[in-house]
């Protein structure tokens, strides 16, 4: 009896590094409002929280004691955020491709399964890889941030996925 997982060939399918980087950036658009809405309905302390911990990587740790919205730690912390969301986003395409080749129209689901695992690893990455470099990002961690970097990862890879079998179809 042969078992035949039908896992799929890596090189059957290319990464759509525009539609892979477009889904990135969009799904980092979903995720810092995803963020911005739970800290001020739901979180105690300051909904700039988040920026002035993403603009500490370049400003360094002393903007961690800075709680307010200030102008300059905002514009910093959304360009290295939508930097790092095109990253991820690409990252997430050159991985997802030939999943979503192999199974083709079971794909929406595969699709969404595989960006909350992927958002799942980003959380790690992000609040316990990181963390070793920028320890502020420890303060980060729990479950409301858990949460958005799966909608990350499930808004990225199903947006990918519309991007990509658009672009396939032209």
């Amino acid at each position: 009896m042969e078992l035949h997982l039908h896992l799929p060939h890596w090189r059957e399918h290319r990464a759509d590094w525009a539609a892979a980087a477009v889904s990135g950036l969009a799904a980092g658009a979903v995720l810092m409002v995803v963020e911005l809405l739970w800290a001020t309905w739901v979180g105690s302390g300051s909904p700039w929280r988040t920026s002035h911990a993403i603009a500490a990587i370049v400003m360094g740790p002393d903007e961690m004691r800075v709680a307010g919205f200030g102008i300059g730690v905002v514009s910093l912390a959304l360009v290295i955020h939508y930097l790092l969301g095109i990253l991820f986003g690409l990252v997430l395409g050159w991985t997802i491709a030939p999943f979503l080749a192999q199974w083709g129209d079971e794909a929406p689901g595969i699709a969404a399964m595989y960006g909350a695992l992927f958002g799942a690893v980003l959380y790690l990455l992000d609040f316990y890889g990181m963390a070793l470099v920028f320890p502020w990002f420890a303060q980060l961690r729990g479950a409301p941030a858990f949460v958005a970097h799966l909608i990350f990862g499930i808004s990225a890879a199903l947006i990918y996925r519309k991007l990509e079998r658009q672009s396939s179809n032209q």
